[in-house]
């Protein structure tokens, strides 16, 4: 609790023991009480009266505010003291509610902007010297110790550790990293010394990012914030002028005017829209910030809103629903026994390569390259490797690579990036090399569908790898060899056949998906792997790459919506009862109190509720 909110508590507490006192005044004292309410009244009234006047100063008449004072000062008018200073008392008990929740949920998003670093240790002319994190450069090394958070992208260069990335990902798992692998800025390094190469500058790394699209995040509200806005802007006048109407109207056929004005002072207060008006921004934020700590950044309340409808999800395939990563997947010899010599002459004669096929050859095989003579290589580029491995020539290549040298590699092989090999004379075999699916991928494809949600693969993989993939991982449907024009094209033809109602949510990571994750309804980026382009252009970032964040984001999103649907039909439903009892004197003042206050308060703390999502895999 603030100290604000700790003054606010002791005024509602002092004002309660004087409003307590004054109720046990003598009745004999007739006029003389009204000083003796006063003081408890302007106790814990004094603020809403100051902030009614200033907004009348400046146009804005009709609000929150306007309605406690008119409904109160008229109260005190009517003699009914006791219910004026109790109006206005537990009106500010609800504020306080109000305050606390609204300020739980900022304490969410302000937990996510710690992770921005104060400071950098950089090695500057083999000294180690602190600086802001914005005068790091591109190149430079920086000095992580254990317990210290990590500044900046960049690459291990030196060191091994353990990294706490649940301010990034929302997992409580440490991940172990070492040398040659790249590390993002706002995770904390638990237990050894890092020496990391930047490679990114601050204003481009990782928590850069994540702090500007939660900073954002708030200004793009949910159609029913925006209708809310609208509704109280025509609301607060409309029942201020139908209050007038009912004092005027009633007091000409009766000609008890007191009681019609009592009656209208009363519907003032019932019809007080601040339930609808705080509860339904805060439950959005409230989604926002309970999704940022799960690892999934949401850039507004109307991306909740839309997620929430959604009924078609199109994914990319690689580093979307695969990991990005070559790696052996089969062997296939000629010979069964020849196994082990496949592999061995293949990453040898890929051992001089750089590319991703060789590479992951090289890391199946795990032998050293040092214990061997690998000479006169000569690679062609899209077809395949000759060199010399130990004296021996030895081909690895696609069928017509091997082809043009007079073997004869095997026509039916699976789908996937296939290597075939010659040594020593002859055929071999051939390795299989194929993208690797992510964890969670066919789990969420699972989960997906079984929500009713229709599941699409755009890929610019052949016909062959797309549809294995789909099949695979149970996808509804598969669409291959694509260029990125053609990705945009077919995410139209998609949109036109969504049902009506719903949104469509595309889900990829790399610089050809951002055409599409801008066209999309929602456009959904892997925060690790994305390039920048990807982040930049859409609309909920998934922090870990993990497609099953995409549930959980979905999840948030429908509870979210849920919560909302509950307060505007629980608020207006009771507030219309209300007013309807207040119109014809069935409703006291007190009673008019709950229809607000209580009202607020309820709302508020469902609202609240989205602080503590839980996660759905």
């Amino acid at each position: 609790m603030t100290r604000r909110h700790k003054q606010t508590l002791a005024r509602i507490l002092v004002a309660g023991v004087l409003l307590i006192a004054a109720v046990l005044t003598p009745q004999a004292w007739g006029l003389w009480r009204l000083p003796i309410f006063l003081i408890p009244y302007f106790v814990v009234g004094w603020d809403v009266l100051w902030e009614a006047i200033c907004n009348i100063a400046h146009g804005e008449i009709f609000d929150e505010n306007f309605l406690m004072c008119v409904a109160t000062l008229g109260a005190l008018v009517l003699g009914e003291y006791a219910e004026a200073v109790g109006v206005m008392l537990f009106y500010q008990v609800g504020e306080l509610f109000q305050s606390l929740a609204v300020n739980k949920s900022r304490r969410s998003i302000a937990q996510l902007m710690d992770i921005r670093p104060d400071s950098a240790h950089v090695l500057r002319k083999g000294k180690e010297v602190t600086v802001d994190p914005d005068e790091v450069q591109v190149g430079e090394t920086l000095v992580v110790r254990p317990g210290e958070r990590i500044a900046l992208d960049g690459v291990v260069v030196e060191g091994s550790s353990s990294l706490d990335t649940a301010a990034l990902t929302g997992e409580s798992m440490p991940r172990d990293v070492e040398e040659g692998q790249e590390v993002s800025s706002g995770c904390v390094n638990l237990t050894g010394l890092l020496h990391i190469e930047v490679s990114r500058p601050f204003g481009q790394s990782t928590v850069a990012r994540i702090l500007e699209l939660v900073e954002n995040a708030a200004a793009k509200k949910a159609k029913a914030e925006h209708f809310i806005t609208r509704f109280a802007r025509w609301y607060t006048p409309v029942v201020v002028l139908g209050a007038a109407a009912l004092a005027i109207v009633g007091g000409l056929v009766t000609g008890h005017w007191g009681e019609w004005v009592r009656r209208a002072l009363i519907f003032l207060v019932i019809s007080c829209p601040c339930a609808l008006v705080i509860s339904i921004p805060m439950a959005f934020f409230g989604g926002i910030g309970g999704a940022s700590r799960q690892g999934v950044l949401v850039k507004g309340g109307n991306y909740l809103e839309l997620l929430a409808k959604t009924k078609t999800v199109v994914f990319d395939k690689t580093g979307t629903l695969t990991q990005g990563k070559f790696a052996l997947s089969g062997l296939y010899p000629v010979r069964d026994e020849e196994e082990e010599p496949l592999l061995r002459w293949a990453a040898l004669a890929e051992s001089h390569s750089n590319h991703p096929i060789a590479q992951s050859l090289r890391r199946a095989w795990q032998g050293d390259v040092k214990d061997h003579t690998v000479t006169d290589v000569e690679e062609i580029p899209g077809r395949g490797v000759c060199a010399m491995v130990d004296g021996v020539e030895v081909l690895a290549g696609n069928a017509v690579f091997l082809s043009q040298h007079g073997f004869t590699p095997a026509q039916d092989v699976p789908a996937g990036t296939v290597v075939h090999v010659a040594a020593q004379g002859r055929y071999l075999g051939f390795a299989l090399i194929a993208d690797q699916v992510k964890d969670h991928a066919a789990e969420t494809i699972a989960q997906l569908k079984a929500q009713g949600v229709r599941t699409v693969m755009l890929t610019g993989d052949s016909r062959e790898v797309g549809e294995q993939m789909a099949q695979r991982l149970g996808l509804d449907q598969v669409h291959a060899q694509l260029l990125p024009q053609d990705k945009v094209d077919q995410l139209e033809q998609l949109l036109e056949q969504k049902p009506e109602g719903t949104a469509l949510a595309y889900v990829g990571d790399g610089v050809n998906d951002a055409p599409v994750l801008s066209r999309a309804d929602v456009g959904v980026a892997m925060g690790g792997m994305g390039s920048d382009a990807a982040i930049e252009a859409a609309d909920v970032v998934l922090m870990d790459d993990d497609p099953a964040k995409l549930l959980t984001a979905m999840s948030i999103a429908r509870k979210c919506r849920a919560i909302v649907i509950e307060n505007i039909v629980f608020a207006l439903g009771v507030k219309g009862l209300f007013l309807a009892m207040g119109a014809f004197g069935v409703a006291t003042m007190w009673e008019a109190v709950f229809a607000d206050v209580g009202v607020a308060v309820i709302a508020i703390l469902n609202a609240s509720r989205m602080l503590y999502h839980k996660k759905s895999i």
